[in-house]
Order: structure tokens, then sequence, then C-alpha cells
């Protein structure tokens, strides 16, 4: 069972990264695999309350790859942390199957409250490079959250969120493609001031027909 999990811990490697040349390659050389299978490790001595040695060796892995995770963070298969730097995952963290995340991501609390305060990732999520999703909240099955979004809410399944605070600007019914194209999101902010400078435009055009009108009685 053990060798199946790091087996699948490769492959989707070579499933989502193209930069990936071997196994040796992947073994040897990439953070993210390291610190998912060191979290399983501390995650085997925190279930059985061996609480000291379990944080010891989560933060042995964060010392070497850059990467915190909580061992009490619950974490399915086939999970993925491309380059990994700054990531922070929470105790009470709940990642499904197929989930994606990228550097500097934040999966956090949002206080000192008790109990389950850290989101819940649901199955093939994606979460950009940078964004922080905070607090007992819930990211949707195949959503995707925008490279420095701050999500505060609860997100639907097949959902795409962008902004601070986040905004879902997708959601359509069908499966949101789990290509990291950053550039391609939807922005409110940049379509909020399309909006206005269009009114604008308008306004002007009719203060420019007033103005010819007033000329004319003249």
């Amino acid at each position: 069972m053990l060798f199946k999990r790091m087996q699948e811990d490769i492959q989707v490697v070579f499933d989502q990264d193209p930069a990936a040349r071997s196994y040796l390659e992947v073994i040897f050389t990439y953070s993210g695999v390291h610190a998912i299978w060191l979290h399983r490790i501390a995650h085997f001595f925190y279930r059985r309350k061996f609480f000291f040695i379990a944080r010891v060796i989560s933060q042995f892995s964060r010392f070497l790859t850059g990467i915190e995770i909580h061992p009490g963070a619950q974490i399915g298969r086939h999970f993925f942390i491309d380059h990994g730097m700054g990531v922070v995952i929470g105790e009470t963290c709940e990642i499904g199957d197929y989930v994606t995340i990228y550097q500097g991501v934040t999966l956090g609390g949002t206080g000192k409250e008790k109990g389950k305060r850290h989101p819940t990732i649901k199955d093939h999520a994606l979460i950009a490079t940078g964004a922080k999703v905070l607090g007992s909240i819930t990211i949707g099955k195949y959503s995707k959250i925008g490279a420095g979004s701050v999500v505060l809410k609860d997100v639907p399944d097949y959902s795409t969120v962008v902004g601070i605070p986040g905004h879902v600007v997708v959601q359509n019914g069908k499966r949101v493609s789990k290509n990291l194209d950053h550039n391609k999101l939807p922005d409110p902010i940049d379509d909020y001031i399309a909006e206005l400078q269009e009114d604008v435009r308008k306004l002007k055009e009719e203060l420019s027909a007033l103005k010819g009108e007033m000329q004319d009685d003249d």
C-alpha cells in the first residue's frame, strides 16, 4: 500500500508538470513530493496521539522543503504541490483527491476559534499561486481559485474565483479546466472599470450633442 501511494504521488507529477523528465528527478528534486511523503509519516503518528513526534517530523519537513503541513491535516490521493515554497496547510484542513495547489498558497484559519477552523478542499480543485483560503469554508469540486485571491466564503462546485475578497466569476455547471492560465481568468474589477469608461463616453457624447443644440438655438 505504501509503495503504491508513492507511485501515485510520482505519477501525478508527470500528469501535471511537463517539466518532469524522469522518476529519479521527481524522487530526488521535487519538494512537493517530499512534503507529502513526510506528511504521511507525521500524520501516522498524529493519529496515534504521538503529537510531539508528529510535530518534529512536520517541522523537519518545513525546514527541508519550505512547505508547512500540520500533521493533523487530512490529505487525499493524487495531491500535487507545484514548486511549493511558502505553502501552509492548517491542522483541520481536509483535502480531497486530485487537488492541485501552487507556491505561496495558505489554507489557514481566521483567528483563535476552536474545532474545525481550516478549509475543506473538494476533489479536483485547483488553487493558484499566492491564494489565501481562510476559515472553515468549503471549496467545491472542480473549482479554481485564481492567483492572489483571498477566499473567505464557500465556493460552489465548478466555479472560478478571483479577487480580494474572492468573487465567483464563473459558474456554469460545466467542468472548469485545470490549466493554470492566470492571465485568462476573469477580473471583475477590470470589468467594472470598463463599464465606468463606457458610461463616461456616453455622457460626453450626450454633452456634446446638447452643446450643439444650444449653439443652433443661438
